[in-house]
């Protein structure tokens, strides 16, 4: 019960994050050009480039995210990219009065970002995830029989019937 309170609860936390960075990033996709402007007008550093690429880690972080596809890189990687992105989107000293209040809001909550992605990728994503799916679904807990069997087992070893011989289980007929 507590696994898939977890399991939910780390489904929702990605869907959260995700949520922060890729609806811009379908806007920007659908626009790259006019982000390219935007970034070659704020002084950027070949702004095609960087805007190309802000949009494929916008867009397929954020998927990656969601899915749970090779967390440590996509959480570093989505890291790296809020905390970049909250210092050079939002220089807070450049600012005075009101205006320095809200940059610094904003590259706060880009760094706070970035801080749930250090989570992610320390964490995983747990069971409900595509690497969870790949590592197979979990054993069903043991039935009420199959716990009154070891009992059984462990009695008669009690009593001098001896160890089971390690190993596979001898397989038994379907009552």
């Amino acid at each position: 019960m507590i696994a898939r309170v977890q399991d939910g609860t780390l489904l929702a936390a990605r869907v959260l994050l995700a949520a922060a960075l890729l609806p811009t990033g379908i806007a920007r996709a659908l626009n790259v050009s006019g982000f390219a402007l935007t970034l070659a007008g704020s002084g950027m550093p070949a702004p095609n480039g960087v805007a190309t690429a802000a949009v494929v880690v916008q867009v397929f972080g954020p998927l990656a995210l969601i899915l749970g596809v090779l967390p440590r890189l996509t959480g570093l990687a989505l890291a790296a990219f809020a905390a970049v992105t909250a210092f050079v989107l939002h220089p807070f000293w450049h600012f005075v009065g009101p205006a320095a209040v809200a940059e610094r809001t904003l590259m706060l909550a880009d760094l706070g970002l970035a801080g749930g992605f250090l989570i992610y990728a320390l964490m995983g994503p747990g069971a409900w995830s595509w690497q969870g799916w790949r590592a197979g679904v979990p054993a069903p807990a043991p039935s009420a029989k199959a716990t009154a069997g070891k009992a059984s087992a462990k009695g008669n070893a009690a009593r001098g019937g001896g160890k089971r011989p390690t190993g596979r289980a001898p397989a038994r007929a379907a009552a």
